[in-house]
């Protein structure tokens, strides 16, 4: 193997990767503290409320970020479209997952939102054009078989809110395309800003719409968290709401970066940091620990989804390693 092939071959250990993979590490620890603020406060505050305050303070810490990056003309785009669509996508995945956790072990939830590599791969054939080989396609067959198992269909512990992380995986899954494609043109900072900006937008206007909690009144958590009226928070309410708004503002940040500077197929496996991260919260604040057949399932769904991510970032290898030896002749 000449030099060159073998500094293809150690590409992963770029500067950039490296930065990237600390980026999502930092995010995701950022990003899990916040899931569980978010689930502590639900059963005071509703979503939307949630979500506003959060935002407004996210975007104060983001413009910041974007003062000291270059300036505000970093925030001007020629791809508005892929902006809007980013952010829809993320807002419809936070709804999701946040629906579930209202009602579900924070690490169960999780574990059913890493089936989103899983969508990845199986929505690269029609939407990218990739080519998905057979012990892919066997790994993504193994991760529906991982949330089967968890969530067990049939038993008496399934609830349809246990489908809302499916929902929260598929549209993460998309987002995270969308984001790569934005990633060549635009800032993480500006991807950023504009997606707390949107959730500023779509808080306020159902805040508006349905704030005073006429639709209220179920006995289901995750429906009371969506419509439930709006309150004036108070002493360490205001300051966790705040810290929910730094958390999402330093963890969208680092994640965007990731993924901007590297190829998700490298730096996505470190989100599964997550998972630790989660079981560790949700045993400490509510004692929430999976049982044998739960955690069956996590181990199929983040095992699927890490073969998934090694089989793409074995291919790409195999790839630049190919065209340095044509090249070569």
């Amino acid at each position: 193997m000449s030099n060159e092939t073998q500094e293809a071959a150690s590409a992963p250990l770029s500067y950039q990767v490296r930065l990237s993979i600390l980026c999502v590490l930092g995010g995701v620890s950022a990003l899990t503290f916040q899931d569980a603020l978010i689930k502590w406060l639900s059963g005071t505050f509703p979503l939307h409320e949630i979500t506003l305050a959060r935002s407004i303070v996210a975007m104060v810490i983001t413009l910041f970020i974007v003062y000291f990056e270059g300036g505000f003309n970093l925030l001007r785009t020629t791809r508005p479209a892929l902006h809007l669509t980013r952010s829809v996508l993320l807002i419809i995945a936070n709804m999701c997952f946040f629906m579930g956790v209202a009602s579900m072990p924070l690490a169960e939830a999780t574990a059913v939102f890493f089936l989103a590599p899983i969508f990845i791969t199986a929505l690269s054939v029609p939407l990218l054009g990739e080519k998905v080989g057979l012990r892919r396609w066997l790994a993504v067959l193994l991760g529906m078989i991982g949330m089967v198992v968890m969530l067990r269909p049939g038993a008496d512990t399934l609830e349809l809110v246990a489908l809302f992380p499916v929902g929260a995986a598929l549209a993460y899954a998309l987002m995270q395309i969308v984001t790569r494609r934005l990633g060549i043109t635009d800032r993480a900072s500006s991807m950023a800003l504009y997606v707390h900006l949107a959730f500023a937008l779509v808080s306020a206007s159902v805040g508006l719409s349905i704030g005073d909690g006429r639709l209220a009144g179920s006995d289901h958590p995750s429906v009371d968290f969506l419509f439930r009226a709006w309150s004036m928070p108070e002493g360490l309410e205001i300051m966790l709401l705040l810290g929910c708004g730094g958390l999402i503002a330093i963890g969208a940040y680092l994640l965007s970066q990731a993924y901007r500077v590297a190829p998700p197929a490298i730096v996505a496996p470190f989100e599964y940091a997550a998972l630790p991260l989660t079981l560790f919260w949700g045993f400490m604040l509510w004692g929430d620990w999976p049982d044998i057949t739960a955690m069956l399932g996590m181990i199929l769904i983040v095992g699927s989804g890490l073969y998934v991510f090694y089989r793409e970032t074995m291919s790409g290898h195999k790839l630049v390693i190919r065209r340095i030896l044509i090249r070569n002749r």
